[in-house]
């Protein structure tokens, strides 16, 4: 049986790859994009088994229309894919306010509001599963992406904490968690800050670290998304690409370490 899918920020990258590979096999698709001529391709490829919707994630009223907009034309919403985002990069001095407030705003909160306007849909159903595109930046930190990282952190406490409530209303919840792939997050949809020479050498030591094949083929990775998607148990959390599973590994084995070395210390804090 065909599922009927949400996809948020289907106009590029990830989201237009999965959105694509979800209806060549026969599934229908809600695709929403800031400008509704970013979806023309898909429509005109794949006719009525896509459903394009403009909206601006940004924008909490217009999410919960684009929601029930979406539900009253297919008649249920099956998987929620929250996708749309983009990445700001820069040190976290450099950072202007009206910087860091966007950079929440569509990571966290556009996410957010998706996220409440379909979670009654789906307790209705008693079934669906809401995939959020999260990354490994959301458990792993690195330099130069400050408030990046912290919008995927925040997804991911957010994430983790829905999967514990609505889990007895038959809805299973997942984290896409990407190291870098080559979309437009770190082009073309990327911020930049207002440089600081002192930072230079961060930024410098950054961009010289990562090998040549650090960088994944968004192409390659339908199948994966395919598999979560039609998995019986999916998992909270799910990495894509080579990097993240050694970085996360690598991380949590330093985070491990460092608990150890002040248990005592932190034992005794507790008083009794």
């Amino acid at each position: 049986m065909s599922k009927i899918i949400l996809i948020t920020g289907a106009s590029r990258g990830f989201g237009k790859i999965w959105a694509r590979a979800l209806l060549q096999r026969g599934d229908k698709v809600v695709a929403t994009a800031r400008n509704l001529a970013d979806l023309t391709d898909l429509v005109q490829e794949f006719g009525e088994a896509v459903f394009p919707v403009q909206l601006d994630v940004n924008d909490r009223a217009a999410a919960f229309a684009a929601v029930n907009k979406a539900k009253n034309h297919f008649g249920r919403i099956d998987v929620l894919i929250n996708n749309a985002g983009f990445g700001l990069f820069g040190a976290i001095e450099e950072t202007t306010e009206q910087q860091a407030r966007a950079q929440m705003e569509t990571n966290f909160f556009g996410l957010l509001w998706v996220t409440q306007a379909i979670v009654p849909i789906m307790r209705a159903q008693q079934s669906g599963h809401i995939i959020q595109v999260s990354s490994v930046l959301g458990l792993v930190a690195l330099p130069v992406l400050g408030l990046y990282n912290a919008s995927k952190y925040a997804v991911n406490g957010l994430t983790e904490t829905l999967a514990t409530e609505v889990k007895d209303f038959g809805i299973n919840v997942s984290l896409i968690e990407p190291n870098g792939f080559s979309t437009d997050w770190s082009g073309a949809s990327a911020f930049q800050t207002e440089a600081m020479e002192i930072y230079a050498p961060v930024k410098k030591a950054f961009a010289d670290g990562a090998p040549a094949d650090t960088w994944g083929n968004p192409a390659t990775t339908a199948d994966a998304v395919l598999s979560l998607i039609d998995a019986e148990n999916p998992p909270l959390h799910f990495l894509l690409g080579k990097v993240a599973y050694p970085m996360v590994k690598q991380a949590y084995a330093e985070r491990l370490a460092d608990f150890d070395k002040w248990e005592a210390i932190s034992v005794a804090a507790h008083g009794h």
